[in-house]
């Protein structure tokens, strides 16, 4: 049992021929479409285009082997490139080899920080980033992405297209005219044939047909922008030096981002794949396997990869059966070192721009925005505020993600500051309901049934006191009043000191008090203080039905 939990691909089911042919066919389609997605994903993050293979490879297998999702495509991606880029922006030159350095580092970070939630159990903290926070900062990111590729995929200067607008003649001027048409011609071709993207490398196609047109015109010599010459070979396993701690303190609160961010990402996929396949997934389990993934990744001198849903998603449509289907797609990985960079260095930017731009309209959702304010406006304005704060932060995109926790944050406290405290009376159904609202008379002329929905502890404590002593000094016939537990499922101290005090007052003035349908731990925090045992007999009702038809009774 220890070992499975230690090597947990030995739980795997054991193959057969019919599942590994399977797999294969699977993981070469896969492997056909992240080969030319490696490459773009490493120029998005700023690093060598050599090193998108690098992440594609050990970390790919790593990630299988060690998590719970067998099906999960981890490597590199879009999101994590951005962030990436986005965190050294500043730091070094993008490509030099202290920014490659610095990345080696990130995802050693990021890793060793997935490894240590995961070891200690902590799968839950993804908990913590709200839906639409995470929903706000991917479509922020995503439009970060298609503009920072603009320029590529229209062959001209992406820092003068941001800073001349007004000037759009003279920058149509410097279009690269065939960069123009490798850009826009793979963007339409995906879109218009993205039906068909599962049934066919679609990626690959375009790829082939650019970089052959490529080398047939010499787009280089044109003054064309491609990949240029990759080194052939496996990865060298090796770490850099450590960089100076101002540069590692710089870089731990950018690592806890990715690593949170990045695992957001494997989590929307593997519940999908999952739900699917009718399987259960452990997210501690998949936290050390993506951790183990960073941290391979880095050990072969590339950047933080992550579980790609599109990828993932792909395995699932082409039938892969298990984990041995990832197996397979490095092995397109390893083709590609050994034997196809030379016809990479072909590949034009501009291509590789498309297939970045593709990626991510999926991700731009305006309708998601007002879906959103249809179900809640304080989350859509917390996600329209995550959306402002991220695109405003970038590079930075980090400070977005932290906008968005903040307010989400404040929002949760609001809301349990602020719990719904009704008085209640006997429905029709038999049931206590809203009294105002069902314009219900009282269970008695001189009680007052109230009910807090929420927990009973030091932020809400204060006002459950004075919601009962208003209604006390405003209606003061009352001579008794019950408490509805049964939406509290908690009390603290504070609470307990509180019930005390209002029950000790209460008694001073002649009202009686009583309490019903008492949670079992609320029950037991009362019986350790003595609270129920200082209350006259029959003041406590395990039920609503037992209160209602006592207090009814001796009305």
């Amino acid at each position: 049992m220890h070992l499975f939990q230690w090597l947990p691909f030995l739980s795997w089911q054991r193959p057969t021929l019919s599942s590994l042919g399977a797999d294969a066919r699977a993981g070469i389609a896969v492997g056909l479409v992240l080969v030319p997605q490696a490459v773009a994903y490493a120029v998005l993050a700023g690093m060598p285009p050599i090193t998108g293979l690098y992440a594609s490879l050990i970390p790919a297998v790593i990630g299988v082997l060690w998590g719970s999702c067998n099906l999960l495509g981890a490597g590199p991606t879009a999101l994590t490139s951005m962030l990436v880029a986005g965190s050294l922006a500043g730091m070094a030159a993008a490509g030099s080899p202290q920014w490659v350095e610095l990345a080696i580092w990130l995802a050693l970070l990021a890793g060793a920080l997935q490894l240590l939630l995961g070891a200690l159990r902590l799968g839950a903290i993804v908990n913590f980033l709200s839906g639409p926070v995470i929903g706000a900062f991917t479509q922020a990111a995503a439009v970060l992405i298609l503009l920072s590729q603009l320029g590529s995929m229209l062959g001209v200067d992406s820092k003068r297209l941001v800073a001349a607008p007004g000037e759009f003649l003279d920058v149509i001027g410097t279009l690269q005219w065939q960069a123009l048409a490798f850009g826009v011609g793979t963007l339409v071709f995906l879109l218009a044939l993205k039906r068909y993207s599962r049934r066919f490398p679609l990626i690959l196609i375009a790829g082939i047909v650019c970089t052959l047109i490529s080398w047939a015109i010499d787009f280089e010599a044109l003054g064309g922008s491609v990949v240029g010459q990759l080194p052939s070979g496996l990865p060298s396993l090796a770490l850099p030096g450590v960089p100076a701690w101002q540069e590692l303190r710089a870089l731990l609160p950018m690592a806890a981002v990715i690593a949170l961010v990045s695992f957001i990402e494997a989590v929307s996929s593997a519940r999908v794949i999952s739900r699917q396949r009718r399987e259960r997934w452990n997210e501690n389990q998949e936290l050390i396997g993506q951790g183990l993934a960073k941290m391979a990744s880095a050990a072969s001198g590339a950047f933080p990869v992550s579980a790609s849903f599109s990828r993932s998603a792909l395995y699932l449509y082409a039938g892969a059966v298990s984990g041995w289907a990832s197996l397979f797609t490095a092995l397109c990985v390893v083709a590609s070192l050994l034997w196809l960079t030379p016809a990479l260095a072909w590949v034009p930017v501009a291509f590789l721009a498309a297939v970045i731009v593709v990626s991510v309209l999926n991700l731009i959702r305006p309708s998601w925005f007002l879906s959103l304010w249809q179900t809640s406006r304080a989350e859509a304005m917390i996600a329209a505020a995550t959306f402002i704060a991220t695109l405003v932060a970038a590079p930075q995109l980090q400070w977005g993600v932290l906008t968005g926790f903040v307010l989400a944050l404040v929002h949760y406290l609001y809301q349990r500051a602020h719990p719904r405290m009704i008085e209640v009376a006997v429905h029709p159904d038999g049931t206590l309901r809203d009294r105002q609202r069902f314009n219900l008379p009282r269970l008695s002329p001189n009680l007052l049934a109230v009910r807090m929905d929420a927990s009973l502890n030091f932020v809400t404590a204060p006002l459950l006191e004075r919601f009962i002593m208003e209604r006390c000094e405003r209606d003061p016939s009352v001579q008794s009043i019950l408490l509805h537990c049964g939406p509290i499922n908690a009390i603290d101290s504070t609470g307990i000191d509180t019930l005390n005090h209002l029950i000790g007052g209460l008694q001073d003035r002649g009202v009686k008090v009583y309490f019903a349908a008492l949670k079992k731990q609320v029950e037991d925090a009362l019986q350790r203080d003595g609270l129920l045992r200082r209350l006259p007999e029959g003041s406590l009702f395990h039920t609503e039905a037992a209160a209602i038809s006592s207090l009814q009774r001796n009305a």
